[in-house]
Formats: structure tokens, sequence, C-alpha cells
């Protein structure tokens, strides 16, 4: 039998729908219910212990060990949501990784991206997991294990997260502009972002640098949006 355009035109669309599908599930999306999670655990915890925020490890004692005792409820919320936020980041990066490696990358940042966002979703998991430690009853009664736990909960999801989240955007913003495969200007701006999330180390030598924090995570999850839905599913080619 012998194959018409038409057939083989039919061939070739059938070929790319099976290699979208293999391509996993949307960056974009991934990257929203990510921050989607992530901002409920804040609002919602907060609007459950009646408006209080949830304490800085910096504050005194006598602050942190009476919100952990009078909100048990909005710290178990708190670290359940944060837990739940780590898996669509660990997706989000195997899926960015692998759409990297199709699109010819062969540096190694797609590997970065793939290890630092492995990393930081592992990271936010363990902090899930000490603030869900933090909710039980029988902890608040202990004011120095609570702040032990806090501050190891602290040090989990705040420098160590966000310093490998710098990584997975840097991963993805170099190649995406050496290759051309975002625009120039987010790229650029990845690199800006990812270089604040890797001076958020300093907050482990001085508590002052804890506001880099907070700016290097918040615009990095507008940034992981941003990226996911605007980096190609394939390179197109231009004939010169």
């Amino acid at each position: 039998m012998t194959a018409t355009p038409e057939t083989a035109t039919t061939a070739t669309t059938a070929t790319r729908s099976r290699r979208d599908a293999q391509a996993g599930p949307p960056p974009g999306i991934l990257a929203v219910v990510f921050t989607a999670l992530f901002l409920a655990g804040l609002v919602l915890s907060t609007l459950l212990a009646d408006g209080d925020t949830f304490p800085s490890p910096f504050g005194s004692s006598d602050t942190v060990t009476s919100y952990f005792r009078d909100h048990t409820g909005a710290v178990r919320l708190s670290g359940a949501l944060q837990f739940a936020a780590s898996v669509p980041l660990a997706i989000y990066a195997a899926t960015v990784s692998a759409r990297l490696h199709k699109l010819g990358v062969r540096a190694p940042g797609a590997t970065i991206a793939l290890a630092g966002g492995v990393l930081a979703s592992a990271f936010l998991t363990c902090s899930g997991l000490v603030t869900w430690v933090l909710s039980r009853p029988e902890v608040a009664d202990h004011a120095e294990l609570v702040r032990a736990l806090q501050y190891l909960a602290f040090g989990l999801g705040g420098p160590a997260h966000v310093v490998l989240l710098g990584l997975l955007i840097a991963g993805i913003a170099v190649p995406g502009l050496l290759a051309g495969l975002l625009p120039r200007a987010l790229a650029v701006t990845g690199l800006a972002v990812a270089a604040i999330a890797e001076l958020s180390t300093l907050v482990l030598l001085a508590d002052g640098a804890a506001l880099l924090l907070p700016v290097a995570r918040f615009a990095g999850l507008l940034w992981l949006i941003a990226a996911g839905f605007l980096l190609p599913r394939r390179r197109v080619r231009t004939e010169g």
C-alpha cells in the first residue's frame, strides 16, 4: 500500500501527539498550583490564628511559645500545606528539566534545574513536617524544644529552600538566555532573582539578611510561573 501525503501527515501528527503526551504536565500550571498551596498556607493559617501572623524565629521567646501553644490548628494547617506545595514543585523541576533536554540543551543547566528543584522541594517537605511536629500539644509545652524546632523549620523552609530554588531558576534562565528559549528580559530577570536567592545564604551569618528571603521567594514564584508558560515545547528552526 502506498503512503499518501494525507496519511503521512496523519502519522506525523499522531507521533507529535504521543511526544507531547510524554512531555508531562504543563509546567506553568504546576507553578501556579505550587504558588497557590504555599500562599494558602500563609493566608489560611493567619486567618485561623485570628489574624496573628506566623512568628519570626528572631522574636521573643514568650511570643513564639505562646503562638505555638495557642494556635495549634493554624500551625498544623501551615505545615500540611507546605508539605503539599512541595509535590508540584518536584514535578515542575522534573518536567522543565526533561523539556530543556528535549529542546536540545546539553549544558549542565537542565541538570542544575532538576537538582535545585528536587532539593528545594525536599527542604520544603522537611520544613512542613517539622512545622507539623510543632503543632502537637505535647511539644508546645516545652519552650526550649519549640524554639529549637522553629529554628530548624525556618532553616529548612527559609535559606535552604530559597537557595536551592535559586538554582532551579538559574538552571532554566541560563539556557533560556543562551539558547533563546525565553524572552531575554525574562531570562535576565531570572538570573537576578537567582543571585538574590543565593545571597540569602547570608541569613545563616546575619539575622538582618532575612529580608532577602521574601524578595527571592516571591519574585521566584512569579518567575517560575512566567517561565513555565513561556518555555516552548519544541524549538522552532528558521531557515536562512
